[in-house]
């Protein structure tokens, strides 16, 4: 019944926590999963869900952070003091080649303070910080750059231009939100000494409101997780009637493909006994456990075997030994099978023309002795032939031989008759 998680591709989850979890047989256990950033919310701010801002904290002594413009992915850009207008601007295409820098013209004294470039995702939760410093120097100097150990420092000169970079090319911020790269949650469970690449899979969850459960009916049915999973972030496991059989390492992978959130939280479930001291409800206050009623029907009985993984692989090289054997054996049935067809045929067909030749002899030889026996006769008669008188011998041979021509001897006479 175990279906095995997928192992065909190394895990690239990042393990985010590990927690030792302990309960009493036959309560019911919690295994926590949270996260605010699994949680499935729609667009309900006409796309402003990717927002970039720069701010400036000035040099000047006032420490006052200052928003100069912002812009959102489905709008222009916008500057917030007059004085700025048309003097600092993002590029018009920042989101679409990710390139969020800042052009400031005219550098003034004013101008000098860290600056910090905020993008904001709204939708996956993420919150990124670019800070940079500027340095206005004297006129005729020339302008440099370095590293402070924080962040990147720009000198630039009174009076010239200068861009304060600020660029992030993920997909994230350069791509618009897609139905179709959805959030997916799953749990496995690695039974002791089983490796993590043989855990088997309990349940997968989609945001779209899918739901696969593996495993035995009577397993699925104690453990669940809430319906309302990717409405609240809340993907926690919960066991009930906790038995011996549930314990071992289990796991809540969390992956969010279109905001790259892949995340791991592992639980080892340890099962106690419970105490001896007296129990509430049908227990007893000495703490003696009940004889078990006959009549009571149990839920189901279920043998676990854990097989370790040198025993395991050697059962399946077995099976395919056996299998190629059980392979071999047919096909060397298939041939004698087929030889002995062939040579039954062979000796019927050897037969048949036997018999054949023989009939063919004996009809022969009876024709011939037929045929002498009708010529014998007729020799015998023309040779015992015992004519009386020559005349008889004489018609004899003129009847073998021609039939007679009767000749009108007056017929030529005729002619002489006056």
């Amino acid at each position: 019944f175990a279906v095995p998680a997928d192992a065909s591709k190394p895990s690239s989850s990042v393990v985010v926590s590990v927690l030792n979890i302990s309960a009493v047989l036959g309560s019911q256990a919690v295994l926590p999963c949270r996260s605010q950033r699994m949680v499935w919310t729609q667009d309900r701010l006409n796309d402003r869900q990717r927002v970039v801002h720069w701010d400036l904290l000035s040099s000047r002594g006032d420490s006052r952070m200052e928003r100069l413009c912002d812009m959102y992915s489905a709008g222009d850009q916008r500057v917030y003091s007059s004085y700025n207008q048309g003097r600092i601007l993002m590029p018009e295409n920042a989101f679409a080649d990710g390139n969020f820098s800042l052009v400031i013209k005219g550098v003034a004294e004013s101008d000098a303070g860290t600056y910090s470039c905020n993008l904001h995702h709204h939708y996956c939760h993420l919150y990124e910080t670019v800070k940079i410093q500027l340095v206005v120097a004297k006129r005729g100097e020339e302008p440099s750059e370095y590293w402070d150990g924080e962040k990147p420092v720009l000198v630039s000169p009174e009076g010239s231009t200068v861009t304060l970079p600020c660029v992030n090319r993920q997909h994230i911020w350069t791509e618009r939100h897609s139905e179709e790269e959805q959030q997916v949650v799953h749990w496995d469970r690695q039974p002791p000494g089983v490796p993590q690449d043989r855990a088997d899979r309990l349940v997968d969850l989609y945001a779209s409101g899918e739901r696969r459960s593996y495993g035995p009916l009577f397993l699925r049915q104690r453990m669940n997780v809430s319906r309302g999973a990717f409405a609240l972030g809340d993907f926690s496991l919960r066991i009930a009637r906790l038995e011996s059989a549930d314990e071992g390492t289990y796991s809540c992978h969390l992956h969010h493909h279109y905001c790259g959130l892949h995340e791991r939280r592992i639980y080892h479930v340890s099962v106690s006994e419970p105490r001896g001291e007296g129990r509430g409800g049908n227990g007893t206050a000495s703490g003696v456990v009940p004889a078990a009623d006959p009549n009571v029907v149990r839920g189901h009985n279920v043998i676990n075997v854990i097989i370790p993984e040198s025993r395991m692989h050697f059962f399946q090289q077995l099976g395919y030994i056996l299998a190629t054997l059980l392979l071999f054996l047919i096909l060397l049935i298939i041939v004698v099978l087929v030889t002995r067809r062939r040579r039954q045929r062979g000796e019927w067909d050897n037969t048949i023309s036997h018999h054949f030749s023989f009939f063919r002899k004996d009809v022969n030889l009876k024709e011939f002795t037929v045929d002498t026996t009708d010529l014998t006769p007729h020799k015998s008669e023309d040779i015992r032939l015992d004519y009386k008188n020559n005349i008889l011998k004489e018609k004899a041979e003129q009847a073998r031989s021609f039939p007679a021509k009767n000749i009108d001897l007056d017929k030529g006479n005729h002619d002489f008759l006056p």
